[in-house]
């Protein structure tokens, strides 16, 4: 069995603020080293619950956060930007089950460091009408390739999130989010032990199912009007309202790459301080 890890890095024990995980930060090199054990003890209960092999892609923001060097021997990592897929770079390459590790809440709601691929910007985005954060957009996509969610993993709220767009797969709330910002957190050897043992239970959801392609629409509201008209000249995207821009896809891959598309150009809309 070969599983991938989407790896992201706001949803890590101990991670609570931006200094936390924004490369070159103090707090940053910090929390590197958790962010790399929440990942090694995933890898080391996949392997004892069955997995053969595991590939970790990096899926935060520059994705060159993981220490290499501390990595679990028994994985590989994706790791840089500019990847077709981003988040979910190796989803097409026969995995048998997917981790989404480190995961938050979208845009607009409660939870720790919330947001949907945009730090700012974004009030919120649907996908085919339901709130989607980056785990239920990523799922979609997965499910697109006949791939199970094992585990998902990141504050409270993150896994109340998870079982709704992935009810069978296992969750670990490695905080307790208390504002957007502040979070009671478990020391890591808890949540080592936490991910590891949920890591190993989740194999048992491993196998590839039939692919589930299908149309689907995405809308976006933004914070303001200028980003909603910088995301109204990508092709296929239309405008709803001063503040929100809407597109429909064949398929969630195309779904996923035209998403990509209109919140790089939103996001070198924004400006520094009037946003």
């Amino acid at each position: 069995m070969r599983i991938l890890i989407s790896a992201d890095m706001e949803g890590a024990t101990g991670v609570t603020g931006t200094d936390d995980v924004v490369a070159g930060r103090e707090a940053w090199q910090r929390f590197r080293e958790l962010f790399t054990g929440d990942v090694n003890a995933c890898v080391a209960g996949l392997a004892a619950g069955g997995a053969s092999a595991t590939l970790v892609n990096e899926a935060h923001s520059i994705q060159r956060h993981l220490l290499l060097e501390r990595l679990d021997g028994r994985a590989r990592m994706l790791t840089g930007r500019h990847k077709p897929l981003s988040m979910m770079e190796g989803i097409d390459s026969g995995v048998d089950g997917v981790v989404f590790l480190g995961y938050h809440t979208g845009a607009g709601v409660e939870g720790v460091l919330s947001h949907t691929y945009m730090e700012s910007g974004l009030l919120g985005v649907w996908l085919d009408g339901a709130h989607a954060s980056e785990g239920r957009l990523n799922a979609a996509l997965a499910a697109e390739h006949g791939v199970p969610v094992l585990l998902v993993t990141g504050d409270d709220l993150t896994c109340s999130d998870a079982r709704d767009y992935a009810p069978d797969s296992a969750v670990v709330a490695v905080k307790e989010c208390v504002s957007r910002y502040a979070a009671i957190c478990s020391p890591p050897e808890h949540t080592a032990t936490e991910i590891r043992t949920a890591a190993e239970r989740s194999m048992r959801l491993a196998g590839r199912g039939t692919p589930e392609a299908s149309p689907h629409r995405v809308e976006l509201e933004f914070t303001g009007t200028h980003l909603a008209a910088a995301a109204e000249l990508v092709p296929t995207v239309k405008r709803l309202g001063t503040r929100t821009v809407g597109f429909e896809a064949t398929d969630m891959t195309t779904t996923m790459k035209t998403f990509k598309v209109i919140t790089t150009v939103a996001s070198r809309a924004a400006q520094e301080v009037y946003g």
